[in-house]
């Protein structure tokens, strides 16, 4: 569309807003909606808007069309998470939620090596259309196989106020901020970075992607097998530290593309685990709530992939490109000692 990275990164920044305002909002509004139709609903949805997105003619009309289309993922995935705690036994819900969000990583698995392989042979429209399809039989497949009948506690008053008065709760929610921001400081701008450090693009992009998104796959799944035996606040101790390793060593990624791909391998252990294990520690905290917090945590991932975004937007205007991730390292050092204090809240209260 003959826009700067900068530009392109405010789809990103927009996107997100909506989803971190408007998940808590949702949450309410649908609080009393029957969650087979609601999760369908809200994929048809997505397919549709971003069918719409793939045919925008320009940058101005493309940017409101993604704020529309996002309004799905900030009710989808609360709900998604929030549901699947009333289909499984309470011992077995950590690894219920972490099963769930194990889509996460399969999705960088398969959805960023082809976007970046469709993007640069096809285009980008082609990569919208395609998942445009992917969210309609999406939605088919939940339409035919969840049960009727699932529908979370509804949303009160007095549950936002227990859930905003808790220091426990509301400490874990500012992990997430700060997780999401510091990360994607960085993970925003993953391709025009490789491309000016490496001259990746095309195939050799895809491959990296395909090879973050496989260790981000194995990670949530070896997260899955541990979680209820370790608990979730230290697991998301353990991933925070693997994201911040590859952040301290990642300038010894510009020497070349092996050294790159061996410094992203714990961050991407860490990078869809650590929310994963955020989700499951928001349930664990309290089950009765868990349709707040599960959307405040929806709410607080977004927030900080939009200033994540608009920060490291920000630098590359200034030509600062390759210090994202000293600042990406500050922010998840934040996000360590906040969990460290909600754990000592959470064993005072």
């Amino acid at each position: 569309l003959g826009v700067s990275i900068p530009q392109a990164g405010q789809l990103i920044t927009a996107a997100a807003i909506l989803m971190g305002l408007g998940a808590p909002a949702f949450a309410t509004l649908v609080a009393g909606w029957d969650r087979r139709r609601l999760l369908t609903l809200s994929l048809i949805w997505y397919g549709l808007l971003t069918g719409i997105c793939a045919l925008a003619p320009n940058y101005g009309t493309l940017l409101p069309l993604r704020v529309l289309a996002v309004i799905s993922p900030a009710i989808f995935t609360p709900q998604a998470a929030a549901c699947v705690g009333l289909l499984v036994p309470p011992a077995q819900r950590g690894r219920a939620i972490t099963f769930v969000f194990l889509g996460w990583s399969v999705a960088s698995v398969m959805g960023m090596p082809l976007s970046a392989w469709i993007g640069t042979e096809l285009g980008w429209r082609w990569a919208f259309g395609l998942v445009a399809v992917m969210s309609l039989a999406s939605a088919a497949w939940i339409w035919r196989d969840m049960p009727n009948g699932i529908k979370p506690a509804a949303l009160s008053r007095q549950a936002w106020g227990q859930t905003l008065g808790s220091p426990a709760l509301m400490m874990a929610v500012g992990v997430t901020l700060l997780s999401a921001f510091g990360q994607f400081t960085l993970f925003s701008y993953f391709a025009p970075y490789f491309l000016q450090t490496l001259g990746l693009g095309g195939g050799g992009l895809s491959l990296l992607f395909l090879w973050f998104g496989a260790f981000g796959l194995a990670g949530n799944v070896g997260l899955t097998r541990v979680i209820d035996r370790v608990g979730a606040g230290r697991a998301v101790l353990f991933m925070l530290s693997a994201i911040m390793l590859s952040l301290a060593l990642w300038p010894l990624g510009r020497h070349g593309l092996w050294q790159q791909a061996l410094v992203l391998v714990p961050w991407a252990l860490g990078c869809f685990a650590v929310n994963s294990a955020q989700q499951a520690r928001l349930v664990h905290l309290s089950p009765v709530l868990a349709p707040a917090t599960v959307a405040l945590n929806t709410s607080a991932m977004y927030g900080g992939q939009a200033l994540g975004a608009a920060l490291g937007g920000v630098m590359i205007a200034q030509g600062q490109m390759l210090r994202l991730h000293e600042v990406g390292l500050v922010v998840l050092l934040l996000a360590m000692s906040l969990s460290l204090w909600a754990e000592r809240a959470q064993k005072r209260s």
